[in-house]
């Protein structure tokens, strides 16, 4: 089984690296090909992946490249992980939509928008070449904003599925607090990627007993505390939000502390820039504790059980993946990217069926999707005035006067980036 990680110079693949290593038995690789165009840190990474894999005996091949063509040839599955622009334009990001006092963040608003802008073009292009060297590859999509790249994808012809940390992350913690394997925890999970909510925690799979109302009442300060949130809002609704949806139930609490602090960009550029130095010593073997704090906890475990059900393998047989609505969520159109359980196996990704989503979920994911209609729009075919449309659409703008503002700044940003700026 060959596998090949489109950008696999990120300082996070020897995350992805000890999940394949830990994780054999259930992804048999036989060979991994990391490619990303930056020779110079894919060696550093390549380096301390191929020691990982020695140390935990994994007779795997791992080759680096930055011939993405020779990288994919052949390959069973291409993950993309890849970061257009890198740090310095999520930088970018997560500061100029400060300027007109909106939230700046990588994945949604204004931020998000321009992330968009940049790599839809590029995943695009990857994956023709993909399906040219071998039109029967699975791509799975880790690169933000998911839901927007794998819609991309999938309205191509592309055989796709969207992949996020989030509910692996949810599921990991419950099953912690409530003291049982996480395979045990089966989470009704709805909405659009990084705009999801949690409406069950179910004990055994799909069918069993819902506990969530148990979980609130124990330790819903806990939650409430790593989620940034009141706990009222949780007591209210009777979910667990995203972590995400702090952006718009607090949004003017986040721009202050955003304004306050340097950027998580910032942040993370120090990060890699210790780690990169890390990867360099040959004495090195595993994946160094600083990594946990890079983000992503739990990728390489979703995209291990992702791969292997795509592949036939031992994969698990439900899955919280991005794919086509379909009729799901009755209230979006069938070609809607959402994020919600699947069943998973060889012929792709079907979502489960869902009870009726509340009113006040279902308007924001309604809202948030024709932001992402006129967001593709205007990543296949730009122009100021789609990117206009976008930011005016989306709820964390929604106002005439900033929606001008950000529309110069996202351009004015990002022009190195747009072909048709």
């Amino acid at each position: 089984m060959k596998l090949a990680v489109v950008g696999g110079g990120s300082t996070y693949t020897p995350e992805l690296i000890d999940g394949f290593a830990r994780l054999r038995d259930t992804l048999p690789i036989t060979e991994l090909v990391l490619v990303d165009p930056a020779a110079e840190r894919l060696e550093l990474v390549g380096g301390l992946a191929r020691r990982i894999f020695a140390k935990q005996e994994h007779a795997g091949k791992i080759v680096t490249t930055t011939d993405l063509d020779a990288g994919v040839e052949g390959a069973d599955a291409v993950l993309l992980q890849l970061r257009v622009g890198g740090q310095a334009a999520r930088n970018q990001d997560e500061t100029w939509p400060l300027e007109c006092g909106c939230v700046g963040q990588e994945t949604t608003g204004a931020g998000g928008l321009a992330k968009a802008l940049r790599t839809v073009p590029v995943v695009l292009d990857i994956a023709e070449r993909v399906r040219r060297s071998n039109p029967d590859a699975w791509i799975i999509d880790f690169t933000n904003p998911v839901g927007i790249v794998t819609r991309a994808l999938l309205q191509a012809g592309h055989k796709a599925v969207g992949l996020c940390n989030v509910a692996i992350g949810f599921q990991r913690k419950f099953a912690k607090l409530l003291d049982v394997a996480p395979s045990e925890i089966h989470l009704d999970h709805i909405g659009l990627n990084h705009l999801t909510w949690e409406t069950g925690v179910r004990i055994g799979g799909p069918e069993g007993e819902d506990v969530l109302p148990r979980l609130l009442a124990e330790h819903g300060d806990t939650i409430a505390g790593d989620l940034h949130l009141p706990r009222l809002v949780m007591d209210r609704f009777g979910v667990v939000p995203s972590y995400y949806l702090r952006y718009f139930y607090a949004h003017d609490e986040v721009v202050r502390e955003l304004g306050t602090k340097p950027s998580r960009a910032a942040e993370v550029a120090a990060m890699e820039k210790e780690l990169l130095e890390m990867y360099g010593d040959p004495a090195l073997d595993e994946k160094p504790a600083l990594l946990g704090k890079r983000g992503g906890a739990f990728y390489s475990e979703a995209a291990v059980d992702l791969a292997a059900s795509l592949l036939g393998g031992g994969g698990s047989p439900y899955q919280v993946v991005n794919t086509y609505n379909n009729g799901t969520l009755p209230f979006l159109p069938d070609d809607a990217v959402i994020e919600t359980q699947a069943a998973v196996g060889s012929a792709g990704a079907v979502p489960l069926p869902v009870a009726p989503v509340d009113p006040l979920y279902a308007g924001l994911i309604a809202n948030v999707t024709a932001y992402e209609d006129l967001a593709l729009d205007a990543a296949l075919r730009g122009g100021r005035d789609r990117v206009f449309k976008a930011l005016l659409a989306h709820p964390l703008v929604g106002q005439y006067a900033y929606a001008e503002g950000l529309t110069d700044r996202l351009i004015a940003h990002n022009r190195e980036h747009l072909a048709w700026a």
